[in-house]
């Protein structure tokens, strides 16, 4: 047995050894002095002030953080949260067309965005919010794809959404792809699709189409569910193109021959300009059912034209080989790319107007590599192209309004519009050659100057058309622009380089850049002069932009 120790209980505890927590692992083994600590056994912080210095009285007397500063005035502060005077009230007036309504929402901030004061057009229940999205993605493809600008693409999905009760939804739109985004509430997770654009066609009766099939999407007293648009969109999709190949191909060598009219030619130019861009336009045919890209088409359908013209000029024929090349150039410029890439840029779209810019520029190279090529040939076989007989302007008023109309009504057929459309283009092309000859030829005025008001013109004109009509203005600007086209300073600038003369022909080349730069911003400028004045009755809601960066 362990004898109990004796004393108090005090004592027993003291001679309990102690466990591993309290023995400290730095205590000095027996017989060896505990060292005396070198600081206080509470040392001050290393911020604190040395002895014998005085600190500075505080400038102001410390209070609480959430405390108002001293220059606070309660009498002139903003309020905090909601204005004295309230939030305003953005309504939008259901006579307004529904572009002008969807472009004021997207232009608004999420949180000022009016609800909508329709209800959804199925039950309470509502439609299924993924094949709404895909239903969005798939009427903006078309949209896209058909030359529509990125903020008119955004405005129709947009207005698709909310038409389906999706109210909380924002659509993004870039040169190759469309996404929205539904986000059902604030707790909610988001739900996103999107869509790729990997095929471009020029065809603007499907585009009328689709826009006739927004405006009954948007309209609260027609019913459409989504299992009808979808049937509607694939009808869209299947109906064929109004016009058969060869009407096309000889549309081309129509446009091609009123252009050489325009530029001074006779009958004969007329039909040589016309069977060169016919020949240029099979070839691109055959490139693109070979698969090749479309720089190589614009390429190859550049040649014929500049080859008939050098074929005149070894002939030694009294004639204008210089309006052949240039008539045959009307039809290759993208001036529809053009007026779209500008139109997104002036609306603060800079992705899409930048990749669209540069879709133009390849298009330009490649026709100007095309014509350059010929040139270049004929150059070596010493054939005598005269430069001047380009720039010398003939003044024949009826003969030129003739020829511009049937350059617009060509270029028409070429976009494949609706028959109701080509007649209004072909009226609105010939009023802006109309005022381009009084400011250019007739009054020797900028030809920039004359384009820019000529382009203008056509784009206020069109986008009032389109507003009676409810659907896009791009049928009754594109093909009416074509008169207004630099194919003129465009073979300059090629002739020049291709004679060696490189300053003279840069400097074209950047005149023919100025011309089709003042085309896009005057039809976009007219467009939006057309919104600003021609609002509808009662439209309170003001079609907001961003404002001015000044310098920073």
């Amino acid at each position: 047995m362990v004898a109990e120790p004796e004393g108090p209980e005090e004592a027993w505890g003291d001679r309990k050894p102690q466990s591993d927590e309290a023995r400290s692992a730095f205590v000095p083994p027996p017989g060896v002095e505990q060292p005396a600590p070198a600081e206080e056994e509470h040392p001050t912080s290393e911020f604190a002030l040395p002895e014998g210095l005085t600190p500075e009285p505080p400038a102001e007397q410390e209070g609480s953080a959430f405390a108002p500063p001293s220059t606070y005035s309660a009498k002139d502060s903003p309020p905090a949260f909601t204005p004295a005077y309230g939030v305003p009230l953005v309504k939008l007036p259901q006579n307004a067309p529904w572009q002008d309504r969807m472009r004021t929402m997207l232009r608004l901030p999420v949180g000022e965005r009016p609800v909508p004061e329709a209800a959804g057009k199925e039950d309470d229940a509502g439609p299924s919010v993924p094949r709404v999205l895909d239903l969005t993605l798939r009427i903006g493809e078309l949209l896209l794809a058909g030359g529509e600008g990125a903020e008119d693409v955004e405005a129709a999905m947009f207005a698709i959404c909310r038409s389906y009760g999706l109210d909380r939804c924002e659509p993004t739109v870039t040169f190759t792809l469309l996404s929205v985004t539904y986000q059902p509430s604030l707790v909610d997770d988001p739900v996103t699709a999107n869509r790729t654009v990997r095929r471009r066609g020029t065809d603007y009766t499907r585009l009328e189409a689709v826009y006739q099939l927004l405006a009954d999407i948007n309209d609260p007293d027609h019913e459409v569910s989504p299992e009808e648009a979808y049937r509607r969109l694939a009808e869209i999709r299947r109906n064929r193109h109004p016009y058969p190949g060869w009407v096309l191909t000889a549309a081309a060598g129509m446009l091609a021959g009123a252009a050489s009219v325009l530029l001074g030619g006779g009958p004969t130019v007329f039909f040589v300009a016309a069977l060169g861009a016919v020949l240029g336009d099979r070839l691109a045919w055959l490139c693109a059912g070979r698969g090749l890209p479309e720089f190589y088409q614009f390429l190859v359908a550049a040649m014929p034209p500049a080859a008939m013209g050098v074929l005149l000029t070894l002939l030694h024929a009294d004639l204008r080989p210089s309006a052949v090349i240039t008539g045959g150039l009307f039809a290759l410029i993208p001036g529809r790319a053009l007026v779209a890439a500008v139109q997104d840029g002036l609306t603060g779209f800079y992705i899409t107007a930048s990749a669209r810019l540069l879709e133009v520029a390849y298009f330009f190279v490649a026709i100007v590599v095309g014509v350059l090529s010929v040139l270049y040939v004929a150059v070596q076989f010493d054939a005598q192209l005269n430069p001047e007989g380009t720039l010398r302007a003939v003044e024949r008023p009826v003969t030129q309004i003739l020829a511009s109309m049937v350059l617009c009504a060509t270029f028409a057929i070429l976009l494949q519009q609706s028959r109701g459309t080509v007649l209004f283009a072909t009226l609105n092309g010939g009023v802006a050659w109309v005022i381009y000859a009084s400011i250019a030829v007739t009054a020797e005025g900028s030809t920039v100057m004359a384009t820019a008001v000529a382009a203008g013109l056509v784009g206020l004109f069109g986008q009032l058309i389109a507003r009676y009509h409810h659907t896009s203005s791009l049928p009754y600007v594109t093909a009416a622009i074509g008169p207004l086209l630099p194919g003129s300073a465009t073979y300059f600038g090629v002739l020049a380089i291709a004679q060696n003369n490189l300053d003279q022909g840069f400097a074209s080349l950047a005149k023919a850049s100025a011309l089709a730069l003042a085309i896009a911003i005057g039809v976009n400028l007219g467009g939006e002069l057309a919104r600003l004045f021609m609002r509808a009755p009662g439209a309170g809601a003001a079609r907001r932009a961003a404002k001015r960066t000044r310098g920073f």
